[in-house]
């Protein structure tokens, strides 16, 4: 639905040339959750608004159902742009205005008759849960619900793409959880095709199908997320993983373990997060695992856990259990000081 080919930017700054976006090529398919993540100033602030062209790229395609954006009218780009909503970290509502009004006046200025904007005002405050709010303020109202109500004013449009900018960053986490849900529901039950920027992995772990790991205006990564979860490729990945299972382990305990066996990296997903396969190791080779740290979660509704542990014994036994841990569905990799290779 929508493609990025190519993608740079150059901004000016104080006449120095600044590449904020450098050769970026994706694509967001119909009816997916695409994330993009990466630390402040990896760019994904200005490639998710030249999905919808705010930004315009110094070099490269945005294809929004399979039509160059670079290339159509003012007029012809305007249309395009009404079929996507954009959420933003700040809300942006009208202070002086209600709820109802924050919701219908964008509508009256594109046009569109008064009796229909009373029938989306209704039916969109409805699905963010928000009815009996209608005639209040956003001074009245929690950040949860200044967000519900910028939602409800984007799917106003009744658009095909959901642009969230930052969209759960001012949040507290268990109202980032219901936002989350309810975008969820959205994109199940509306079909609304969503991408959404961010640098919470949380977030990315909750409701997305897809994944861009980005540093330094570059996607670095790029894959299912439970391919990027499973197996990162960059550090900048493993860092962010990292963030969600908290499993490091200290470097003095690496040094006093070096030399008596193997320390590994188990991911488990989906069916093999509930199999007794690391049980089964002491059972069938001379090894004792130690769990040494872990955590698991969900990957859109998916079991998805993590465990280190130090298979105690030689090396050609660890290796066998190793061996019999891939056979199981488990991907193994050796754990190096929180870095993570393949094992052999």
């Amino acid at each position: 639905m929508i493609e990025f080919k190519n993608i740079t930017k150059v901004f000016k700054d104080n006449k120095r040339d600044v590449k904020a976006l450098n050769d970026v090529s994706l694509k967001v398919e119909e009816g997916s959750i695409y994330g993009v993540i990466g630390y402040s100033g990896a760019g994904k602030s200005t490639l998710v608004r030249m999905a919808n062209l705010l930004e315009k790229p110094t070099t490269g395609q945005v294809l929004f159902e399979g039509k160059d954006l670079t290339k159509l009218s003012s007029g012809k780009l305007n249309e395009v742009r009404r079929q996507m909503g954009m959420i933003f970290q700040s809300f942006n509502l009208l202070k002086t205005g209600t709820v109802y009004e924050n919701i219908a006046l964008p509508l009256k200025l594109t046009g569109v008759p008064s009796k229909e904007i009373k029938q989306r005002v209704h039916k969109y405050i409805e699905i963010v849960g928000l009815q009996d709010k209608l005639k209040a303020y956003p001074a009245q109202l929690s950040g949860g619900q200044k967000q519900r109500v910028a939602i409800a004013r984007a799917l106003a449009h009744e658009p095909k793409v959901l642009l969230c900018d930052e969209a759960t960053s001012a949040l507290d986490p268990d109202t980032t959880e219901s936002i989350l849900k309810l975008l969820s529901k959205i994109n199940k039950e509306l079909g609304i095709t969503i991408l959404l920027i961010t640098h919470e992995m949380n977030v990315v772990q909750k409701i997305c199908h897809e994944v861009a790991v980005m540093e330094m205006g570059e996607v670095i990564e790029q894959g299912s997320v439970i391919d990027v979860f499973s197996k990162p490729q960059t550090q900048t990945a493993q860092r962010f993983i990292q963030s969600l299972f908290n499993d490091a382990i200290p470097g003095d305990l690496l040094k006093k373990l070096k030399g008596t066996g193997k320390i590994a990296s188990l991911s488990f997903i989906g069916e093999s997060a509930g199999d007794p396969a690391l049980a089964m190791v002491t059972k069938k080779f001379d090894v004792f695992p130690s769990i040494l740290g872990g955590n698991i979660t969900d990957l859109k509704e998916r079991p998805f856990g993590r465990l280190i542990v130090h298979l105690d014994g030689s090396d050609e036994e660890a290796q066998k259990a190793i061996d019999f841990l891939k056979d199981s569905g488990v991907i193994v990799e050796n754990y190096e000081k929180g870095n993570l290779t393949d094992a052999n």
